[in-house]
């Protein structure tokens, strides 16, 4: 697990909360790893047969929330996984999206660390108008690499080029194929153009730039549907809290948190 700090001296701990929190099963971190997979899986499938409905569906699925699932466990390293095992799954996981898990590794690190400060590259877009926070999901990708690639320890820049060959080689056969099959530079689009939205989807919605401390800086959310749908990844605030806990458990960190949030005037977003 990677260690980051606690923003505010006054949480309590996770001994108090308890340490179960952080206890993963064999079988959760197996279905943290299929779950994308399965969704690669449908989607070429569905395309094959040219069912392409399910087949959009299938990559929104991916996009949204298996595979952010997953990689977001991964690079905080809270599924109980070697580090070994972990650098290979990170990089492989976010290879399914065409991105460099270990740019995302540093970007959102330092995220944790530092929104919502002047030097937050990923969380700046928290602070625009909205359309702007949409429109800046163009080209994010490779900003974030840029951005990255300056503050990578060499170690984390040999695994960057080789995401980075990964990615240029998926797109590149995509186009080789196209004579035979549009099956493959399809799916690269919708993967690049989902991928826009992620700005304004994971950064823009969950927080707010304007609040005084990291309590008031992103919304709590509250629901039984919208969590369970997208993976408990709408528990941003006890997310950044405390990044240790796995989102296996990020509901009932919500839960146990509950009265320390109640007693400090955190007042939840309600959602179905």
């Amino acid at each position: 697990m990677i260690p980051v700090p606690a923003q505010s001296e006054d949480l309590p701990s996770l001994e108090v909360l308890g340490r179960d929190l952080l206890h993963v099963t064999s079988f959760q971190r197996l279905w943290s790893i299929l779950r994308p997979l399965a969704c690669v899986a449908a989607y070429f499938v569905f395309a094959r047969h040219e069912w392409w409905i399910p087949a959009v569906f299938s990559v929104a699925a991916l996009m949204f929330i298996t595979y952010v699932s997953t990689s977001h466990d991964l690079l905080h390293r809270t599924l109980g996984f070697s580090r070994p095992v972990n650098e290979v799954l990170l990089s492989f996981t976010e290879m399914l999206v065409l991105r460099s898990g270990h740019a995302f590794r540093i970007t959102h690190l330092h995220h944790h660390r530092h929104f919502p400060e002047d030097d937050d590259v990923e969380g700046a877009v928290a602070r625009l108008p909205w359309w702007r926070a949409l429109l800046s999901g163009i080209g994010n990708q490779s900003r974030l690499f840029v951005w990255a690639w300056r503050r990578a320890q060499p170690a984390d820049k040999r695994w960057m080029v080789l995401e980075a060959a990964g990615v240029i080689s998926v797109v590149g056969s995509g186009v080789a194929l196209l004579p035979w099959s549009g099956i493959l530079i399809v799916y690269v689009l919708l993967v690049v153009t989902s991928s826009w939205l992620y700005p304004f989807a994971t950064v823009w919605i969950p927080h707010r730039a304007e609040g005084d401390n990291p309590l008031t800086q992103t919304h709590a959310v509250r629901g039984r549907l919208i969590p369970e749908l997208f993976l408990q990844h709408t528990y941003h605030l006890e997310h950044h809290l405390y990044p240790g806990v796995s989102s296996y458990h990020w509901r009932e960190l919500a839960r146990r948190l509950d009265p320390f949030l109640a007693a400090r005037g955190v007042r939840p977003v309600v959602t179905p």
